[in-house]
Formats: structure tokens, C-alpha cells, sequence
């Protein structure tokens, strides 16, 4: 069965839910100091490359950043680096506020 390339963030928080799912969360500290959705991982976009030993081969990553863009870029670039299991979170921790934590602060 193939990863999808992109989900949406109900279907990001249901993935969420098997054990060994990683939230990858690509954006900046001062934008993790705003809010950040419990139990992410955090490394942002730039240092990606670097980092990739960090990151396992063979469990699902799902990417997020602010609105999706970021993450999709670094989603895309997973996969060219034999991460088949990545997956893009469409519309970001601002999606994952409106629709599944009304709590954490937007910006």
C-alpha cells in the first residue's frame, strides 16, 4: 500500500494514532514557542539535510509546518532521500488549530 503524499489534519490526528507515527514539525523555535501540538518532533526546514540520521527510514513522518508549504517542501525532499513514508500535513498547525485544538493560539 502506498503512502499518501498529502493528508489533511483529521487524517493526520487518526494516523497519529499508530504506534511509531512521527509529527515532524518543520517550523522555526519562535514559531514552536507560539504553539506546538503535543509530542512533535521538532527540527526546522533549514536544518533538515544535516539531520536527516535523525529522522527513521521505515516509520511514517508526517510533516508539518505553518500552513503546509514548508512541509510539503521538505515532504517532496524526504522521499528524493528514501523516505518513502513521509507525508505531507495540508494546511498545518494553522489547520490543526481551527479544526482540532480550538485552544492552541494562531498566528
Amino acid at each position: 500500500m502506498e503512502t499518501a503524499l498529502e493528508v489533511d489534519v483529521t487524517e493526520a490526528a487518526r494516523l497519529l494514532q499508530q504506534p511509531g507515527t512521527i509529527l515532524l514539525d518543520v517550523r522555526e523555535p519562535h514559531e514552536w514557542e507560539i504553539c506546538l501540538v503535543p509530542g512533535s518532533r521538532t527540527i526546522p526546514m533549514g536544518q533538515i539535510p544535516a539531520r536527516l540520521e535523525e529522522l527513521p527510514r521505515d516509520q511514517p513522518i508526517l510533516v508539518l509546518c505553518h500552513h503546509g508549504s514548508r512541509s510539503r517542501r521538505v515532504t517532496l525532499f524526504l522521499r528524493a532521500n528514501n523516505y518513502p513514508l513521509a507525508t505531507n500535513v495540508a494546511g498545518g498547525i494553522d489547520a490543526w488549530a481551527e479544526i482540532l485544538a480550538p485552544d492552541l493560539p494562531r498566528y
